[in-house]
């Protein structure tokens, strides 16, 4: 086993670490100025379901909702070319339903109203509310876990992975002012998972080395760690951002969103699993002695077990 190549990853630790400075820095300037362009289901409005007798032309769609003087909406495919999704940001009512119907109508079109949703802002605000604790109790969730199963020196370097993939994703968000509703808080959870699952087998390896190596050197051994798990990680990277792109790509507008964020948290998450969670058990001062621990306290003061 000690014949194996090992890539020195850990002597650019503090390049590493430089770089996601920046990033988390920059992004949190982004979401504190710029905040999030929030979707439908956050800041409440109207959604319209719509059929049309022939296939629908969106960009024509766009300009007459423009001309009729509506504003904060998006018109996307949804099922077939025929299936055209409104969505208006505001106050939902049955009256601004109807003008929206209304204002289609006049180009002559048929077209039928299969279904008509009103989210009120209330509601909104509660689902941003239960979005942003849904994040927080996954990251805590998370940490208690790999505290339980690890040492409790691989919990912070694994919630701090796990925050810098979501803060950085989110940011991205931010800057760019992508719409962000829903599906895109459900991809940057899954990303939270995709994220612990690559940290996990890193500590595992890490873990098991520092017992097998018998090293005091942390940063060969956690090199060794990362090396080892080094192809399992990057064919894993690898084939879920072809399903991802995929998704991007030929999912159509619905999801578009969803799948650009797994996009930007399957690439920052990758990083941080070889990177960021290494390095802040670097700066913890990682020993064998911390994962011998428990041994320690099986043996009397004696010395006998």
């Amino acid at each position: 086993m000690s014949e194996q190549k090992t890539i020195d990853f850990m002597s650019r630790r503090k390049w590493a670490a430089l770089f996601s400075a920046i990033l988390v820095v920059a992004s949190i300037a982004s979401i504190a100025t710029k905040g999030l362009n929030f979707g439908l289901d956050f800041t409440g409005g109207t959604l319209l379901e719509l059929e049309y007798e022939q296939p629908a032309e969106l960009t024509a769609i766009r300009e007459q909702l423009n001309e009729a003087g509506f504003a904060h909406f998006t018109v996307v495919n949804y099922g077939s070319e025929r299936d055209v999704m409104v969505r208006m940001q505001g106050t939902g009512s049955a009256q601004l339903s109807d003008s929206v119907l209304t204002t289609l109508r006049e180009s002559g079109e048929r077209i039928v109203l299969k279904r008509g949703e009103f989210v009120g802002p209330q509601v909104g605000n509660e689902l941003r509310e239960q979005g942003v604790l849904a994040m927080l109790a996954a990251l805590a969730v998370m940490m208690v876990y790999v505290s339980v199963r690890f040492q409790y020196k691989f919990s912070i370097g694994a919630v701090a992975a796990l925050a810098h993939d979501v803060i950085i994703t989110v940011g991205i968000f931010s800057f760019f002012q992508w719409s962000f509703d829903l599906t895109v808080l459900a991809a940057v959870l899954a990303v939270i998972g995709y994220s612990l699952n690559d940290t996990i087998v890193v500590s595992d390896h890490i873990r098991e080395n520092f017992r097998k190596l018998r090293s005091d050197d942390a940063a060969y051994v956690i090199n060794f760690a990362i090396t080892q798990t080094l192809e399992r990680t990057v064919i894993t990277s690898f084939t879920t951002l072809l399903v991802v792109l995929s998704l991007f790509y030929f999912g159509g507008e619905m999801i578009h969103g969803f799948a650009s964020a797994l996009l930007i948290g399957i690439v920052v998450g990758t990083y941080s699993s070889i990177y960021l969670s290494a390095n802040a058990l670097m700066s913890m001062k990682l020993s064998r002695e911390d994962l011998l621990l428990k041994e320690k306290e099986e043996i009397d003061p004696n010395g006998v077990v």
